[in-house]
């Protein structure tokens, strides 16, 4: 019976020590922030000394470690109140952090929340990444038939000066839709950052429109010495810890992971994000169907007044698809691979890609297009349009 018993205990260890291994940091500190909370002090030492055992760049489990140990003498005050000789903008950074993570773990978005930015992704689109503000929380969702189906979510750091980048040297990091462009392993850069980088494509069509600049907007890493930093540190980057980095990154695709970065994801159920698609994909194929058409006041009339298409205004763009469209005896117009997504804080407003397929008694191209739709009086009419 004791051979059984030690056989039990020893099981029941091995089972503990398989369950730390296959946890996150953050799901394991989640688990000692439980144990505080039951007031089983004693267990929540024993998992964070096992943590920073594991961990031991993680400094804000060090922080969580000093406030267990001065709990055991009197009560706790505030949290992080044990370090004394640390600057308490550090310490008001570990604060931030610790309240990000819990929020993120206690705020995940539940099984049947879509999030309404994604209206649709292209079939070459295997992944699409939401970056919350207010939560600091980068969402990973999966291509599912153009629909998006949640994977898991990851803390990050972002701008010190908070979101809507507007220009070069601002420490803001933007808001807007954009997407991964290159893939720079760690080999390539300073240890900085971290296990590797992947840019994204700030400023956009939109961002230079609204004359936004900057530029060197990246998804990156941390430096070896830390596990994570604050949530408001970097110069602009969206920062994930390294083992977070190489968890995302082989989802990642240069030229067509989109990357979307608002104030707050906002969620909504299937039903109504479908109905919102299904409304802006009859509005493109009937722009396309007028275009094959040749009736070009029918076409221009799906073009707002506040169009604009690299220098050209409405008036100049009207007029010169007046010119051209006189001289053609037919049109042929192909729409495929559409990616559409709802851009942040612009209200009725959608960033539109696609491959265009065009074919008339003159010329033959194929192309990615983008456009941006706005509504307007209760139609969708597009203010930008140009080479994707």
């Amino acid at each position: 019976m004791k051979i059984l018993a030690r056989l039990s205990t020893l099981l029941t260890a091995l089972l503990l020590s398989a369950a730390a291994l296959a946890a996150t940091p953050e799901d394991r500190l989640a688990e000692v922030y439980a144990s505080v909370e039951a007031n089983r002090l004693d267990e929540a030492l024993g998992r964070i000394d096992a943590l920073l055992h594991d961990y031991p760049n993680f400094r804000l489990a060090h922080l969580v470690r000093g406030d267990l140990l001065l709990a055991r003498a009197r009560p706790l005050e505030t949290f992080g109140n044990v370090v004394k000789t640390v600057p308490q903008e550090k310490i008001e950074g570990l604060r931030a952090e610790a309240l990000a993570r819990l929020r993120g773990k206690r705020e995940r978005p539940a099984d049947d929340d879509a999030p309404r930015t994604v209206l649709q992704l292209n079939a070459s689109q295997k992944h699409v990444l939401l970056i919350d503000s207010r939560r600091s929380r980068l969402y990973v969702f999966a291509n599912e038939d153009g629909r998006a189906r949640y994977v898991a979510d990851y803390y990050v750091t972002l701008g010190k000066n908070g979101i809507d980048k507007t220009r070069e040297g601002d420490q803001k990091t933007p808001v807007g839709v954009y997407h991964v462009t290159a893939n720079l392993p760690r080999s390539k850069l300073t240890d900085f950052y971290g296990a590797g980088a992947f840019p994204i494509n700030y400023p956009n069509e939109w961002d230079r429109r609204r004359g936004r600049n900057g530029h060197g907007i990246w998804l990156h890493g941390v430096p070896s010495d830390v596990y994570s930093r604050a949530p408001r540190a970097s110069d602009g980057c969206i920062v994930l810890a390294n083992a977070d980095l190489q968890s995302v990154a082989p989802m990642l695709q240069v030229g067509l992971t989109p990357v979307i970065i608002a104030d707050e994801i906002e969620w909504s159920d299937a039903r109504s994000v479908e109905a919102e698609r299904r409304s802006l994909a009859a509005a493109i194929e009937q722009w396309r169907a007028d275009w094959q058409s040749r009736d070009t006041e029918r076409y221009l009339a799906h073009y707002s007044k506040r169009f604009s298409s690299d220098k050209q205004d409405y008036a100049a763009w009207a007029a010169h698809k007046r010119g051209v469209n006189a001289g053609k005896r037919w049109i042929e117009v192909g729409v495929a691979d559409v990616a559409m997504f709802r851009y942040p804080r612009e209200g009725d407003f959608v960033m539109v890609t696609f491959e265009q397929a065009y074919r008339s008694d003159s010329l033959k191209n194929t192309m990615q297009k983008r456009q941006y739709w706005i509504r307007e009086d209760g139609a969708w009419k597009i203010v930008y349009e140009g080479a994707a």
